[in-house]
């Protein structure tokens, strides 16, 4: 390993790291020519990436160079959210930080800080902040993306999916994909282990109102409904009880409460999901039938960003019921059970214990089975002030109004704050309302906590410098540190910088420090991860079992089994917004990316050909989108297809930028996030849908 500094004339040089394009992690080299970032590629140690990476992470080059980043700390000069600002010193914006939170700290108490985070980098921001008394955290990963799908799979196995996803689909004999958009959205370990699975000739299903990349590869598609997902799960759950084909031996030795599961799906029959989803029973009975036969090496995926209508626990435990009648939990080509890596802690002082209780209600009655903070409950109580005051918020790396239903109730609830600071790579949109922005580095110019990673083998990955950061930026963990000094709370990061932190944790934990910066990652020792290789399977549940009926949804006042309830139609002349990613962007973050800007500029709206023409409406035309609420888009390019349904039309999201800061981007598409004012919230945990607004064409002269 050598720095770009040690780089000799026309020499080209690698530094091991891990990528944040997005949030998978993956494993990479960065590539130095005369000294300059030149390319990255995936490292073939790391499980992760296998060597390769996704068209975001070999774009990573691209976010060190891209114009549109921040370059200097900023404090806003007029009216907040006109996005005026002067450039300042580290030291007066830090200080003006500091001074507000601790006059919040002194009127209010330290809990009326709130912190929001979303990435890696976030690790010494919130130990600082926890350090100083905040315990209002939330990330948007949560309630927005996964934690519905978590919630359910905890219900009912006694544990969460994480991240990555347990799917050995790389020994799978089936694979059932549930609006999961393998190839549209680069997971990189999951799309490699789907490619390889396509070659095997695997049948896969998908379910989907959209004829996605996945759908192409698949032996059956299912164009259900949007909203009718829980119909068809249901239902197939009934023919595999009904037609013998579940695995008895699974049931029997690790199943609580199956007899009562039976007796509530009895009447959600093929022919009654047929009616439901629009589609034919013959396809709900083939398919089902299908995926059956290969249990059980066969995965009805999890998914991510699920949190769709509302019912999104049931429905996420539903799928995970699925999973259970297939006897998969635990073995080959099924789930596996993820295993870690050990590392020594460093010895940090212990937080201060709080006088009030978490803002969000998920610690209390309101959300019985949120695990992670909720960004909306936040929001909530800033708005209302109850249970006490939110006067301040810090945000790290999250773009909330996008990533947040509704942004009128994100504003409203800036308007009662006393203190609002982002610190970001980019000028989001969330930047622009900022009191002090602070200009982070990306994650090829820092330091950051070792990442200690579950998978079919645990491992630990290094990230690491590779080049200097090109103006003022500062890695997050230094932000952090000069924070916590000027909060009176600096004894909270007691080491003189990161690379005396992360060594003592390697050597502590009997591992080189020295190896790990040239190799980037530490393999643990494999472990048992199915039944085959001798894994003896638990269940950290009230019953110790697999819970088909679930005593503790019952005692709380929820069904016990899932239960099917019809979604609102859409309002004539309307049609559901679905949404979904590209291969070649993140959230909101890479549009203006110069690589992977180039890829995709904008973002499109599907509709289907027989739709786009009784609207009188080309391919390829600029319209706008008005939805139930009478919020208008930006103007959005037609995409007139057959791939999707007539009922609903689909969207990329993360463009249609308005910050001015992002010169690249700026209004270029449409924001799916804006137009998601009406929201459903999952009264079990707190998750809000993204699925649940529909939206009218406005033609353009």
């Amino acid at each position: 390993m050598a720095t770009a500094s040690e780089s000799a004339k026309g020499a080209v040089t690698t530094v091991p790291t891990f990528c944040e394009m997005c949030f998978w992690r993956c494993g990479g080299i960065a590539h130095l020519r005369d000294g300059k970032l030149w390319k990255f590629e995936g490292n073939p140690k790391d499980p992760q990436s296998m060597g390769r990476l996704c068209p975001r992470g070999t774009g990573a080059v691209g976010a060190h160079y891209d114009p549109d980043r921040l370059r200097q700390p900023l404090m806003r000069v007029g009216e907040r959210g006109k996005e005026e600002w002067k450039a300042v010193s580290w030291d007066e914006a830090l200080n003006f930080v500091a001074e507000k939170m601790n006059k919040i700290k002194a009127e209010h108490g330290p809990e009326s800080m709130a912190l929001f985070n979303h990435g890696f980098g976030q690790r010494f921001v919130q130990h600082a902040l926890k350090s100083w008394g905040v315990i209002n955290v939330a990330g948007s990963s949560y309630a927005q993306c996964r934690g519905a799908r978590d919630a359910g799979f905890l219900l009912t196995f006694g544990a969460g999916v994480g991240s990555p996803e347990p799917t050995d689909i790389k020994n799978t004999d089936c694979l059932v994909l549930i609006g999961s958009h393998l190839g549209e959205n680069m997971h990189n370990s999951q799309v490699q282990e789907f490619a390889q699975a396509v070659e095997r000739k695997v049948p896969v299903i998908v379910v989907d109102p959209r004829f996605s990349v996945a759908a192409s590869k698949a032996k059956y598609w299912l164009p259900v409904k949007p909203g009718t997902d829980l119909a068809l799960l249901l239902a197939w759950a009934n023919l595999l009880v009904t037609e013998g084909r579940y695995d008895k031996i699974f049931v029997q030795e690790h199943g609580h409460g199956f007899d009562k599961f039976v007796a509530e799906i009895k009447g959600y029959t093929p022919e009654w999901a047929a009616e439901q989803c629009d589609v034919s029973a013959d396809l709900i009975r083939a398919s089902a039938r299908e995926f059956a036969s290969h249990r059980p090496a066969a995965i009805i995926h999890p998914g991510r960003r699920v949190n769709w209508y509302g019912d999104d626990t049931q429905r996420s435990r539903a799928i995970a019921l699925l999973n259970a009648l297939l006897g998969n939990y635990g073995r080959k080509g099924g789930l596996y059970i993820s295993q870690g890596i050990r590392i020594a802690p460093f010895p940090l002082p212990k937080y201060p214990e709080a006088t009030k209780p978490r803002a969000d209600g998920a610690d209390a009655v309101q959300y019985p089975f949120a695990d992670e903070g909720i960004t909306t409950s936040i929001r909530d109580a800033t708005i209302s002030g109850k249970p006490y005051p939110i006067k301040g918020w810090f945000v790290y790396s999250t773009n909330l109004m996008q990533a947040l239903p509704n942004e009128a109730e994100t504003i409203k609830a800036i308007q009662q704050l006393d203190l609002l600071v982002v610190c970001d790579t980019m000028p989001s949109e969330m930047a622009g309302w900022a009191d002090v922005i602070l200009p982070d580095t990306t994650f090829l110019e820092r330091h950051d906590e070792l990442l200690t990673g579950f998978g079919r083998t645990g491992w630990a990955s290094l990230r690491q410098p590779v080049v200097a950061a090109p103006h003022d930026q500062k890695p997050a963990w230094w932000i952090a540190r000069q924070l916590a000094e000027k909060l009176g709370v600096g004894a909270c990061m007691p080491f003189k910088d990161m690379e005396e932190y992360l060594s003592y944790r390697v050597e502590k934990s009997g591992h080189s420090w020295d190896q790990l910066k040239k190799e980037g990652v530490i393999m643990a020792e494999h472990k048992p991860i199915t039944v085959e290789e001798g894994l003896e399977l638990e269940f950290d549940t009230p019953s110790g079992k697999v819970e088909f009926w679930s005593d503790q949804l019952a005692a709380a006042g929820f069904d016990a089994v899932p239960k099917y309830t019809k979604h609102p139609e859409a309002p004539e002349g309307h049609f559901r917004v679905i949404t979904g990613r590209a291969p070649g962007h993140t959230f909101s973050r890479t549009q203006t990316n110069p690589f992977l800007h180039d890829l995709m500029p904008e973002n499109e709206v599907w509709v289907n050909t027989a739709t786009a023409a009784r609207l009188g409406i080309k391919n390829r035309q600029y319209v706008q989108l008005k939805n139930q609420d009478g919020v208008l888009s930006n103007r959005v390019r037609v995409k007139a297809t057959q791939r999707i349904r007539e009922d609903c039309v689909y969207m990329v999201y993360g463009f249609g930028h308005t910050n001015k800061m992002l010169k690249t981007a700026y209004l270029r598409g449409a924001s799916a996030g804006g137009l998601n004012t009406h929201y459903a919230t999952d009264p079990l945990m707190g998750a809000t849908s993204i699925h649940t607004n529909f939206v009218a064409f406005v033609k353009e002269a």
